[in-house]
């Protein structure tokens, strides 16, 4: 991500292309990252940035349109959906080594929930345009975590199913509908 369009966030990388500790520990907690070996990590780090965020300040709002996906460095995230304009409902408290908005990495959609900080809280960014740039970079890479990315939304998809079928089970048993 370009600096000057963005000013809240700010590049990780350190010129004489040390991997940050800090940042490869974090990063090997995410799934999507976790069997990158060091210099994969060190090339990575190339195309994350960071940014603090105040407690209670908005990340995202459910609707916008997903830029890149999150990782939590320090702090936490609540994430909320709204209903109807009137209601806000929590849906989750994530913190630590835990990421949102996967899934902006391969399209625009727009967001399906709000993310808010709690408390101070410092983020790592993934921006799209960066992650499609290293694919075209380093394309064995790019696939690599793309593949990674490609197992946990299968992996979401096939808990999803069941979670539904429990619940088809439920109804049915409960007659509610006839």
């Amino acid at each position: 991500m370009n600096e000057k369009k963005n000013s809240y966030w700010e590049n990780i990388f350190e010129k004489n292309g040390k991997l940050q500790v800090k940042h490869a520990i974090i990063l090997k907690q995410v799934p999507m990252f976790n069997d990158l070996k060091k210099g994969e990590l060190r090339e990575f780090q190339r195309i994350i940035h960071q940014r603090k965020y105040k407690n209670g300040e908005v990340i995202f709002y459910e609707g916008e349109p997903g830029l890149g996906m999150y990782i939590i460095e320090t702090g936490a995230i609540k994430i909320f959906k709204d209903f109807d304009n009137r209601r806000r409902e929590e849906l989750a408290t994530l913190h630590v080594g835990d990421f949102v908005g996967e899934m902006a990495l391969l399209d625009e959609s727009p967001r399906s929930a709000t993310a808010v900080a709690d408390g101070e809280t410092r983020l790592i960014g993934l921006f799209r345009p960066d992650f499609f740039d290293l694919i075209e970079r380093k394309p064995r890479l790019g696939n690599k975590i793309l593949l990674r990315l490609a197992q946990m939304i299968a992996e979401r998809l096939r808990l999803n199913n069941e979670e539904l079928q429990l619940l088809k089970q439920k109804v049915d048993k409960s007659e509610i509908i006839k």
